[in-house]
């Protein structure tokens, strides 16, 4: 198979998950994923824009060649995933994966009595991240340390669940939708609805319908990128540079995009090349810079704003792609 052409875009994946039940069965990480699509496609600069855990299916957004520069600017985006939750038992690592580390009955609950628990873990909220998760201390992961038994402090941190729905009760099994902040993370709110319940549980299965705008619709199985880099069809799955990327876009004229491209700041004004055409508000301080036929350029950031216009300067300039 002949050597694809560096390719630059964003590759929306349906990462596998974990079916024990299955004899061939085995945990996707969010890294393996990526070493696939790049031994499929050739690529040296892939990254994606958050994680999954190895037992969690569903969106995985990958960024590639220039893309890999915007990777921040996607980070922040709000989740949405459909979890089911296993109430009666506790593991170490708060989901399907780990030790059972306890055991409790499942009272007698009504629906009302769900939700009205349900409603205890809406709006902002401390969350106390899971002991197994990729969170650093002292530049190791806190599930390296937790494996080798060493004693693991984890601080409460600040998220916001938007949505909490449930969607079926049929003991021990709770399924919820779940649309909540960057960083948020499903097994510890399985493992606290488990105790707001008066038993225990754990996430049982975790799939992520959308990323920011991204839904899960536009995501492709392994199986098909492998179709596709098998008939050398994988660039047209890409989305462009930019796509979705949640801030208000500029269009600017060739001699604007020079003037940022070589770091100097640029007076933009409503009734010039270089008006905000999309999503504009007076608050915006950064936006996606594109050129006449809608190319993404770079991220800019407005220095200041009055009565002649808006001050701007390149953030994240995208090099011309080969």
């Amino acid at each position: 198979m002949a050597a694809l052409a560096e390719l630059h875009g964003l590759l929306l994946v349906d990462k596998p998950g974990y079916d024990p039940a299955q004899p061939d069965a085995r945990l996707w990480t969010s890294h393996d994923v990526v070493a696939r699509v790049r031994r499929w496609s050739g690529q040296r600069r892939i990254g994606h824009t958050g994680t999954l855990d190895p037992a969690a299916s569903g969106l995985l957004v990958l960024c590639l060649g220039q893309a890999t520069r915007l990777v921040e600017y996607y980070q922040g985006h709000d989740k949405a995933y459909t979890a089911l939750v296993r109430l009666g038992q506790a593991t170490d690592s708060y989901d399907a994966t780990g030790q059972v580390t306890a055991t409790a009955a499942v009272p007698t609950l009504t629906t009302a009595a769900v939700e009205a628990a349900l409603a205890r873990w809406r709006g902002p909220i401390q969350q106390l991240p899971p002991v197994y998760s990729a969170l650093k201390q002292e530049g190791e992961t806190l599930y390296a340390k937790a494996r080798r038994g060493e004693a693991v402090t984890v601080a409460p941190r600040p998220v916001t669940i938007h949505a909490l729905t449930l969607l079926d009760w049929t003991p021990p099994d709770l399924t919820l939708a779940v649309e909540c902040s960057a960083g948020t993370y499903i097994r510890s709110l399985a493992h606290d609805l488990g105790q707001t319940l008066g038993t225990v549980a754990h996430l049982a299965a975790l799939r992520r319908t959308a990323a920011g705008s991204f839904t899960l619709a536009q995501a492709y199985t392994l199986d098909e990128l492998a179709a596709a880099a098998a008939a050398q069809t994988l660039p047209e799955l890409l989305l462009p540079l930019g796509a979705q990327v949640g801030l208000p876009v500029i269009m600017v004229d060739e001699a604007t995009a020079r003037r940022l491209r070589q770091g100097q700041r640029v007076l933009l004004t409503a009734d010039t090349a270089g008006a905000i055409t999309a999503g504009a508000t007076a608050e915006a301080e950064l936006a996606l810079a594109q050129d006449a036929a809608g190319a993404a350029l770079g991220i800019v950031r407005r220095l200041s704003i009055g009565d002649a216009g808006a001050v701007w300067k390149a953030e994240k300039w995208l090099a011309a792609p080969e």
